[in-house]
């Protein structure tokens, strides 16, 4: 019983540490500027379009989800089978899927897991916007889970509380030590 209290302030002192930034009401033509600043062949109306999705469908995820607590105690309702959706990287899916169907010509969507090879942090993912063409380093951080709905976006060099790593290098380097570890016993 002590271990459960203890796991639950925890949470609680965690949670208290995440609160959402600042609403000034201006947040979708900040997000279209900066969108628009990743190069001057940018389409302004694909960068307008993108940041109103990005502000929309967190929204609406956060409904969907049934987000009614910060992050990682929702992580705990939907590891507990309590809430249907609503883990890191069930955010960065959906929301690189809704904009992927957008079609742009000038901007591309990534993926990035941080803390991967950290034991004593769990992993992060986020989904991230760049020019066409560009790595997810020249991108645009677009973290919904972050705030528990609220997005969150930050030019990746600047969001320095995760250092983020291409996904499909996680999951190459994970595939191959799982590989590893599952190779059959020759005997000599």
């Amino acid at each position: 019983m002590i271990r459960i209290l203890a796991f639950v302030l925890t949470l609680g002192m965690l949670a208290a540490c995440s609160a959402p930034p600042s609403s000034t009401g201006d947040e979708v033509q900040r997000l279209a500027s900066e969108i628009r600043s990743l190069g001057p062949d940018i389409d302004p109306v694909e960068a307008e379009r993108a940041a109103r999705i990005a502000y929309s469908y967190s929204a609406q995820l956060a409904q969907e989800y049934e987000i009614t607590d910060p992050p990682l105690v929702h992580n705990a309702k939907v590891n507990k089978g309590l809430r249907p959706r609503g883990l890191c990287w069930h955010w960065a899916e959906d929301i690189e899927r809704r904009l992927d169907q957008e079609g742009f010509e000038t901007l591309e969507m990534h993926r990035a897991i941080a803390n991967a090879d950290n034991p004593f942090r769990i992993d992060h993912s986020t989904a991230i916007i760049s020019r066409k063409g560009e790595t997810m380093r020249d991108g645009i951080v677009l973290d919904p889970w972050r705030y528990g709905g609220v997005l969150y976006w930050s030019p990746l060099t600047e969001d320095t509380k995760y250092e983020w790593v291409p996904r499909d290098a996680v999951l190459e380097k994970r595939r191959l030590d799982q590989h590893g570890a599952l190779l059959p016993y020759v005997s000599g």
